[in-house]
């Protein structure tokens, strides 16, 4: 028999959006819980997305005047993954609504629409988006809370603070819902605390063994364990063992957190996995120090491979972006060319944006007075380079991108103001001097994990559930599969799932 440390009635191992969805869920049920952390910083990968939430049919696109339905979200996601999953599938759109009126019942919890078009050309799509965001946040609103947020990624990566101001995009959900979450009196924030293993007995889990400051603790869970802890996009050994694309320096999870902890220690407790060998995916400004930067709201230049030639719609959502990139063999081969327009700045958005005098001296990016110089010291194909560049800039003369479509979705649009161009998608690159930047695979974190049904509830390969064990977000299997239907579905999806895993723990 175990001797425990502690006793709670519901353990949450991670706390990105979907982890404290279901901590909250469970701890205004009256169960008490606990949150562990590995690192000292609240909110995962979750602080450092722009926050969009793939809530379908809710009050929030009510409010807004939206003629968005859990039908029409239905509808949209069937055309895209067909049949597959399609329990989880209904689950999902039926529990969105539910999940935003819950959250927002609370005083701390407030949403709204942003447009963000859904990035698929399918029955059900909505062009101006359906995805929702927690209201913007005033750090002293939640007081000592606002620490234990980690800061957006350009900041941590750099070791500093928030700056200045208010909390937005996914940090600002993640200090709500620690608001919310201290607010209900039931539950305990244990940063530094890392999961080691999961305790089981006659066939249930009741419990689980972590470190905090160098000291084993035991802690049991007497309705369950819920595991929303990211996946395995920062462990390269598993990343290899897997077939993952990409590598973990370029991945834009917290660097050294998401190593797939949860994922093995339910391995071990008899969970079956799926999806291990994807991610969501996007291009990455390869970065001085190795790492990459995600890139996102492209509106000029091209990407050529190392032949020098254009293989893909630069605008493409950044998960069609990366698949592409993959498919195309240019993982970590390609460069995007652009000109002077923008005073020699990215023609897109970088995250983080690392200034172009430090890409320039580390060699990530080159510059040149011509296109054959250019591609000279990219070591690329000059006439290529020059034959690429010259046909784009008929294309963006034309309007039509006759050979990969640029600018005829809605979402190649929407980082495009109109500028002049018969499409606001398509710029001539012609203004010297002209520049390269070396892009490579990134991702925004793994999506395989471990096999859950519609509650959440971790299965073993026989179909079967493990009792007292749950899994969500990056930590379970994605029902999307090899898709990304629209901005914020992993968030979405985290916090659905775990929200449905809290209310089967409650009964």
């Amino acid at each position: 028999m175990t001797e425990w440390t502690d006793e709670y009635d519901v353990v949450v191992v991670g706390s990105g959006g979907g982890a404290l969805t279901g901590a909250f869920t469970a701890a205004s049920a009256g169960l008490r819980t606990a949150i562990l952390e590995k690192t000292g910083l609240f909110g995962g990968t979750s602080s450092y997305s722009g926050g969009s939430i793939w809530l379908p049919g809710t009050q929030v696109q009510e409010r807004a005047g939206l003629p968005d339905s859990t039908e029409l979200a239905r509808t949209y996601l069937r055309t895209l993954l067909g049949d597959a999953e399609s329990a989880r599938q209904d689950a999902y759109v039926d529990t969105a609504p539910a999940v935003v009126e819950f959250l927002e019942r609370d005083p701390n919890i407030e949403f709204e629409f942003r447009a963000f078009p859904d990035y698929y050309r399918a029955d059900g799509r909505l062009d101006t988006g359906r995805s929702i965001n927690a209201l913007d946040l005033d750090p002293a609103d939640i007081g000592d809370l606002a620490s234990l947020v980690r800061p957006e990624l350009d900041q941590d990566r750099t070791g500093q603070g928030h700056v200045p101001g208010q909390l937005i995009g996914g940090r600002a959900l993640i200090g709500r819902l620690l608001s919310a979450i201290v607010g209900t009196g039931n539950a305990d924030l244990r940063p530094d605390t890392a999961l080691t293993e999961l305790v089981v007995e006659g066939g249930r889990v009741v419990g689980v063994v972590a470190t905090h400051q160098g000291e084993t603790v035991r802690i049991k869970a007497n309705r369950g364990v819920l595991m929303a802890a990211g996946g395995i996009e920062a462990n390269d050994a598993a990343r290899g063992e897997h077939g993952t694309p990409g590598k973990a320096d370029w991945s834009m999870g917290p660097i050294g957190a998401n190593t797939g902890d949860a994922i093995a220690a339910g391995v071990t407790a008899g969970g079956a996995t799926a999806l291990l060998d994807q991610a969501w995916f996007c291009p990455g400004v390869a970065q001085p120090d190795g790492t990459a930067a995600f890139l996102v709201g492209i509106r000029g230049g091209i990407v050529v491979d190392a032949n020098g030639d254009r293989y893909l719609n630069e605008s493409l959502p950044y998960d069609q972006f990366g698949r592409a990139m993959h498919a195309h063999g240019a993982d970590e081969s390609s460069w995007m060319i652009f000109d002077s327009r923008e005073g020699g700045g990215l023609p897109g958005i970088s995250i983080p944006n690392t200034a172009p005098a430090k890409h320039l001296e580390a060699g990530t990016w080159v510059q040149a007075d011509t296109l054959e110089e250019l591609a000279a010291k990219a070591g690329l194909p000059a006439d290529s380079v020059r034959a690429s560049v010259e046909q784009f800039n008929d294309y963006a003369k034309l309007g039509v991108d006759e050979s990969f479509h640029r600018g005829e979705d809605p979402y190649d649009n929407f980082f495009c103001p109109p500028n002049g161009n018969p499409n606001s998608a398509l710029t001539a690159i012609e203004n010297g001097p002209f520049f390269a930047a070396r892009i490579v695979l990134s991702d925004l974190g793994g999506k395989g994990g471990l096999v859950t049904d519609v509650d959440g509830r971790v299965l073993r390969t026989d179909g079967t559930a493990i009792a007292g064990l749950y899994a969500a977000g990056n930590t379970s299997a994605s029902l999307s599969g090899k898709v990304y239907p629209g901005p914020g579905v992993p968030l979405g999806t985290a916090m659905t799932f775990s929200y449905r895993a809290a209310r089967h723990m409650a009964g």
